[in-house]
């Protein structure tokens, strides 16, 4: 799309980059993005350690989390929004250092107390690394926005599987201390982010252009909330179901099957593989195909396969893990762009949203689910999980956001 009324005002060298594909750039987020996810789970994965070590009770774990999450999850679509407004490029590194000195004071927290500002201090780090990211990812998408998504967001899921194998090496044999030798890989993300800032702070200005270009989707505001909740209300499907899975699969395995707990860790790395391959399959194909297809077939069309997996033998319950995995995983990327396409120029403010409403989605989730196991079973868990991706049924309500995606 040309318009001769923006010539003034994009800077001649911002034009290559909106059209092809920076896949140097995309390269470096979806890397930070892995540490920074890495060193995430890793903080959770360290909890035995810490109740052990400070004789902390359940519910000092619980406010622990709870710290963590509001500041993981609750501030990122402040950030988003106030980054809209005033782009930032060089608060990605000041992010990651957040997390940095997350790091290094849990290493050393002598009291409970420190442990929650520690908490606090990774928490505000991932909050402001997620929206920006985002942003950047989008910026250099070339206009391939669902693969830019893709890419960014399988950094993020191979760290994720990654934090709770580093933590059983190296943390448990070695203690809390050893915690600070991770602060080395907030510290490589922190050069990594530099260099993207700036990229960003290069192109921003042609990305802006580029944004005040986009075509009009004549929706109403109430047809645009409408559509906001309900991409909210498939996220909680997605997550939620998630968390049975990362939190639980292990002891569903054990339970049901009465296998190790190498065995059960093996195959809930294997259901984390598939996850990462999901997250690169959805992306492209809502480029090619559209988003709201994507979304159908992600959401809804796992359903068949959930509600068969509590009756399955182990071999099968291996296999559709799998498709599970591959094809729940696939939804993100597709919602997050449809909701950005929906509030054109809020790319910050909406990844925010999304990203800490996925997260906190997924931490009420375990912890709801815990307590349900608790009172039930872990068997009952999975047959209950079984029935929400039928909750896909109401993408049907989904507006067709028919974009051109010549700009």
């Amino acid at each position: 799309m040309q318009t001769s009324a923006t010539t003034t005002a994009t800077p001649a060298n911002t034009t290559p980059a909106a059209q092809s594909t920076a896949f140097g750039v995309l390269g470096a987020i979806s890397f930070s993005h892995l540490l920074n996810d890495m060193i995430q789970s890793l903080f959770l994965a360290i909890y035995p350690i810490l109740k052990g070590g400070f004789h902390l009770s359940f519910t000092q774990i619980g406010l622990i989390t709870l710290t963590y999450q509001i500041t993981a999850s609750l501030l990122q679509p402040v950030v988003g929004l106030y980054t809209d407004r005033k782009p930032q490029p060089y608060s990605l590194p000041i992010g990651m250092g957040f997390t940095l000195a997350g790091l290094l004071l849990l290493s050393v927290a002598p009291s409970f107390g420190w442990l929650l500002l520690a908490a606090a201090l990774v928490g505000t780090g991932s909050s402001i690394f997620h929206p920006e990211s985002s942003r950047v990812a989008r910026m250099a998408s070339g206009g391939r926005h669902g693969l830019a998504q893709s890419l960014f967001q399988v950094g993020g899921n191979l760290g994720s599987s990654m934090g709770p194998l580093l933590a059983a090496a190296i943390i448990v044999p070695h203690g809390q201390g050893s915690i600070a030798w991770f602060s080395l890989a907030a510290l490589v993300a922190m050069v990594v982010l530099y260099k993207v800032g700036g990229w960003y702070r290069i192109h921003r200005q042609g990305a802006r252009a580029k944004a005040s270009r986009v075509a009009a989707h004549n929706l109403s505001r109430k047809q645009i909330g409408t559509s906001i909740a309900i991409l909210l209300a498939l996220i909680f499907s997605k997550y939620f179901y998630m968390a049975s899975i990362g939190s639980y699969f292990t002891f569903y395995l054990i339970q049901k099957f009465g296998v190790s707990v190498q065995s059960a860790q093996v195959h809930l790395f294997v259901f984390l593989f598939a996850v990462a391959a999901g997250t690169v399959i959805g992306g492209p194909v809502g480029d090619r195909i559209g988003r709201k297809y994507v979304i159908w077939a992600s959401i809804l069309g796992v359903a068949p396969f959930t509600l068969v997996l509590p009756y399955a033998n182990l071999f099968w319950t291996g296999v559709l893990t799998v498709i599970i995995g591959v094809v729940l995983a696939s939804a993100f990327s597709a919602i997050l762009v449809y909701a950005q396409e929906l509030i054109p120029g809020k790319v910050g403010m909406v990844s925010g949203l999304f990203f800490g409403f996925a997260f906190g989605m997924g931490g009420i989730g375990a912890a709801t689910l815990g307590v349900l196991a608790d009172h039930t079973s872990i068997e009952f868990v999975y047959h209950l999980c079984a029935f929400l991706p039928l909750l896909g049924l109401i993408t049907m309500f989904l507006p067709d956001l028919d974009h051109k995606r010549a700009a």
